[in-house]
């Protein structure tokens, strides 16, 4: 966060509400500039955008007008937890074959020819 953000958020930010991951959501104190209030969210650690869930995403892009931590948006069984975009990590998906995995992969089958050029 830089010396400008935290100095804003300081003055004019009014915390709404945190979550799993520690990042912290504000909205303004002053009037709604064009008709909308502004509102951001304070990253804890690495600033990611993926890192937003879902039902903080909805309230900082105007999409709900409250957070839909509240049990307002009922979890289905067969949601799984949000985890952040893990690109470019050591935790990121990395199929068998790849470069990183050991770079072997099953034979292919019959239907496969490589392109040679002629």
């Amino acid at each position: 966060m830089t010396i400008g953000t935290r100095i804003y958020t300081w003055l004019y930010g009014e915390l709404v509400g945190t979550d799993a991951f520690g990042n912290r959501y504000y909205r303004s104190k002053k009037q709604p500039r064009y008709g909308r209030e502004r509102r951001w969210v304070v990253y804890k650690g690495e600033v990611e955008a993926s890192k937003v869930p879902a039902e903080w995403h909805a309230w900082l892009h105007h999409l709900s007008p409250s957070p839909l931590t509240n049990g307002i948006a009922k979890r289905r069984p067969w949601q799984k937890d949000h985890v952040p975009n893990l690109t470019g990590t050591p935790f990121a998906y990395r199929p068998a074959g790849h470069q990183l995995r050991g770079g072997q992969r099953a034979r292919a089958t019959g239907d496969y020819e490589p392109w040679t050029p002629d």
